[in-house]
């Protein structure tokens, strides 16, 4: 066997999602070649005695140099946002290419495409975020993006200038099931949220913290269920993105237990940060508003259950950053109602280190848990299972080498993002990445950025894998018969 490798990383606690064991790892033209023990030293050799070996983080849930429906862009380009990404131990990111009514969804890929291209230091790939879905759009232009190897999508079901109907939810969903895409759902009740906010601005409350009371935890419940609903007249499989009510993930493990085939999502906010948070001084809570907004301590402890018991499979960062100022979060400054507020909250860099700090270092999961919600998961679910999300022959060279004694004390002046302030200041934690390898290059090594703007390259995507439903009764398959469905054996697991 040829023994010349590029780089070996030697000595270290290796974890997958599966299996923790010690051994070396040998790395060839970005790719992993050799993981066992006693390989000898490579070109580049690093020694990761004390130190935990893991799968890069691939966070398949992230905002970067988009513009929002209320015309507001991000405060990270894919330069600072995967800059912040591999500071905190992410090594693949999975944006959104975002159509708005009027766009062509093959000039805006090709738009995001430059973009990430010229500024990258990390692998990146996209989803496709779906508000005009046209003949022209479902017929031509959304099979084309599958075939060049975007195989998801994302459809909301609030917001004016996003929101579907349930019909074109239909058509949307009952497309993705004959290309092999997987619909991603902003599950919120419009209508719910309209509702309540006029009653609310009625009556003089604009603050910040009614946010929360606007998007009352029902309005989650009753999109997912409807969401669900939807999904299983098409045989569609679905992923309901940032859940943050135990109501609603109650309803997705009994969906999930009845055979549907829906997978589920939950981020930082919804573990670390509560509603109350938002009833700061002036404006200062806004830096807490996100949709769905943080609920209260019994819903963290019911996202905590749910990612355990993988009811909730993934965990993203749903990075949305918006500067604190009139150019993002306060377009109106101090006289910003909480319905003029910017959506989102930042979190790219510190969502692993939150996780592994409060997490694994607290007992609550093991390190293979980690790997599994905060990497491997994203990768099979996205279609890069084998590439990404795993230590193992064959694998893209993508490493972070943790500290676990490395006492962190969180502020927005150590991030690397273009947000400048961040709703975890403050917080202590402890573990955090040293040493980040994107297919082998060194991108983070001691603090310090060694990958060169737009070195990151595109992955290509293959077919989701995601749970095919239970099985069918003779009146489903007479209906799928009947409308000419031919679509639901193109899923398994």
């Amino acid at each position: 066997m040829d023994t010349q490798f590029d780089l070996t990383i030697r000595n270290g606690r290796i974890s997958n999602a599966d299996a923790t064991f010690n051994a070396d790892i040998g790395i060839r033209d970005g790719v992993i070649v050799a993981v066992q023990p006693g390989l000898p030293p490579g070109r580049e050799d690093v020694d990761a005695t004390g130190r935990w070996v893991l799968p890069g983080g691939v966070d398949s849930h992230c905002h970067i140099e988009q513009l929002s429906g209320m015309g507001v862009m991000c405060a990270d380009d894919f330069y600072s946002g995967t800059v912040s990404a591999a500071f905190g131990g992410t090594t693949t990111i999975l944006s959104f290419a975002a159509q708005h009514r009027n766009d062509r969804i093959p000039d805006v890929l090709a738009d995001y495409h430059r973009r990430a291209a010229e500024k990258a230091v990390i692998d990146y790939g996209f989803h496709l975020i779906l508000t005009n879905p046209d003949e022209t759009a479902l017929r031509e232009h959304l099979p084309q993006a599958v075939r060049d190897g975007i195989s998801s999508l994302k459809v909301y079901m609030t917001y004016d200038k996003l929101k579907l109907d349930d019909y074109q939810l239909l058509d949307v969903m009952d497309t993705a099931g004959e290309l092999g895409a997987l619909v991603m759902m902003h599950a919120e009740n419009h209508d719910m949220i309209r509702w309540i906010a006029h009653r609310l601005l009625e009556r003089g409350h604009t603050a910040p913290k009614f946010h929360a009371v606007a998007h009352d935890p029902l309005v989650e419940t009753e999109a997912t269920n409807r969401a669900i609903t939807l999904s299983r007249l098409v045989d569609v499989p679905v992923l309901i993105v940032h859940v943050s009510g135990g109501e609603t993930i109650e309803v997705i493990r009994k969906a999930q237990q009845m055979g549907a085939s829906v997978l589920a999502e939950s981020c930082p906010q919804y573990l670390f940060l509560e509603a109350s948070d938002s009833d700061a001084d002036g404006m200062e809570g806004a830096k807490y508003c996100c949709s769905p907004p943080p609920r209260d301590a019994a819903s963290q402890e019911a996202v905590w259950a749910g990612l355990l018991d993988g009811t909730l499979g993934v965990y993203s960062s749903d990075h949305a950053p918006y500067r604190f100022d009139a150019s993002g979060k306060l377009p109106k400054g101090d006289k910003t109602t909480f319905k003029e507020m910017a959506n989102g909250v930042p979190g790219i860099e510190l969502r692993l280190p939150l996780l592994f700090s409060e997490g694994v270092l607290k007992g609550r999961m093991t390190i293979e848990q980690f790997v599994a919600l905060t990497a491997t998961n994203h990768a099979r679910i996205y279609g890069m299972a084998g590439r990404k999300g795993v230590i193992a022959v064959g694998a893209d060279a993508d490493i972070a080498l943790w500290d676990p004694t490395r006492q962190v004390d969180v502020s927005a002046g150590m991030l690397h993002d273009n947000v400048g302030y961040t709703p975890y200041e403050g917080r202590s934690l402890t573990g955090w990445p040293t040493d980040v390898f994107s297919r082998g290059r060194s991108v983070v090594r001691d603090g310090e950025l060694k990958a060169e703007r737009g070195s990151g390259r595109f992955v290509v995507r293959g077919r989701p894998e995601v749970p095919r439903a239970g099985a069918e009764g003779e009146s489903r398959r007479a209906f799928k018969a009947l409308i000419g469905m031919k679509h639901a054996a193109r899923y398994s697991r």
